[in-house]
């Protein structure tokens, strides 16, 4: 208790040179966790929107089906399992057909993606319910991607061209009755979504589908002969891939900044020992171990950290605040990146987040302030009283 006592006067008895250093280690504190929240809101956000939109609680693919290969598309598909027939009629799973096609949007050509939906399913969040109108038009659902970059708008007919089973190729108008809005680009841009008897009958493929969607509550364990089980985990294991990545590379803005710090607190230190030598004889002469004074110094160095974690909440709690309600717009161009980006990011704060930088930061400015002490059990007092430095 003593040392401490002690640590706390020299440190805040220096004036301006710890003040400097305190608010440098705040920065680092409040950038890291900023930057580490920002990441983790995107990935809540960006696995929640994957789940509501596209994945649900899991994925069965059809053995030559590859959402990654648009060739594949052509014989990707395959009859819907009868084991599965009960899962889909208690709505635990929805088929999915997708075959590809072109579109001519005002006497333009533009390849896309039919995929054929259950009009009464509650799996996903596509308005499928929409598709259920009567029309002598085929119905379809876009996202608003797709209709921005087309020009579309509800109650547009566009003519689509598809081949079906037999090589043959057809062609109709469809009418858009819906437009939907999400974050997860992957069911939006280059889709039509239409029902999914319908597309089964333009395409002469009764009862097939591509892919099996579960409902988020429905954990698929079962196994069907053709088909391939993705478990939630595995499809969101790209969005967990991208955010890694761009944690890598925020370590370099974070190592810059500790760099800063620590070599600010190391060079404090070693002035520090230098300009009390006198100070430091007359301690250990008055009969306090090496050990104490190197545990003086130590901690002095250490309440930097204290010191910063009180100067970062100060100005740091209203700015995290503020991002966290208001958020961090994004720029229009990632609407077309593929990944589910919101136009606007909620940071996240967990309590690990802010705990876990806190205690990196301490750490490493305890090891820091401790390693200028070394030369301190090399002091002769006599020698120090004196002001001289071994």
């Amino acid at each position: 208790m003593i040392s401490i006592k002690l640590a706390y006067r020299n440190l805040i008895g220096a004036g301006l040179r710890t003040w400097l250093n305190v608010v440098v280690l705040s920065f680092a504190y409040v950038v890291i966790i900023w930057h580490k929240g920002f990441l983790q809101g995107w990935d809540e956000q960006a696995r929640r929107d994957t789940i509501e939109w596209e994945i649900g609680g899991g994925q069965y693919l059809q053995q030559d089906y590859d959402p990654y290969d648009p060739l594949s598309l052509e014989a990707g598909h395959g009859m819907v399992p009868n084991d599965a027939s009960a899962e889909i009629n208690q709505g635990r799973l929805t088929p999915i057909l997708a075959l590809p096609a072109a579109m001519y949007p005002q006497g333009r050509i533009q390849s896309v993606i039919l995929k054929g939906i259950d009009p009464q399913q509650r799996i996903i969040a596509i308005p499928s319910e929409a598709l259920s109108v009567q029309s002598s038009e085929i119905p379809a659902v876009i996202g608003s991607r797709m209709a921005r970059n087309n020009r579309l708008a509800v109650d547009d007919l566009i003519t689509i061209r598809w081949r079906d089973a037999n090589g043959t190729f057809d062609a109709q108008e469809v009418k858009i009755v819906a437009i939907f809005r999400t974050n997860v680009g992957s069911v939006d841009m280059g889709q039509l979504w239409l029902p999914l008897q319908r597309l089964q009958q333009m395409a002469q493929l009764p009862g097939q589908a591509s892919i099996l969607v579960a409902d988020k509550r429905f954990n698929p364990t079962q196994s069907y002969s053709g088909w391939i089980l993705k478990e939630q985990k595995i499809l969101l294991q790209p969005i967990a891939d991208v955010i890694r990545m761009k944690s890598i590379g925020g370590l370099v803005i974070f190592f810059m900044l500790l760099l800063l710090a620590m070599l600010a607190i190391f060079d404090t230190q070693v002035l520090s020992i230098f300009r009390r030598r006198r100070e430091i004889g007359t301690l250990m002469a008055l009969g306090m171990t090496r050990g104490q004074v190197i545990r003086i110094f130590t901690i002095e160095g250490a309440m930097h950290a204290v010191l910063a974690t009180v100067v970062a909440a100060v100005y740091g709690i209203p700015m995290l605040y503020y991002f966290a309600k208001t958020g961090w717009k994004m720029p229009e161009m990632v609407d077309d990146m593929g990944m589910a980006i919101a136009e606007t990011i909620y940071p996240a704060y967990p309590a690990q987040l802010v705990l876990g930088t806190i205690l990196l930061v301490l750490v490493a400015v305890t090891i820091v302030s401790f390693l200028p002490t070394r030369r301190i059990a090399k002091l002769h007092p006599t020698e120090a009283i004196r002001g001289k430095l071994s």
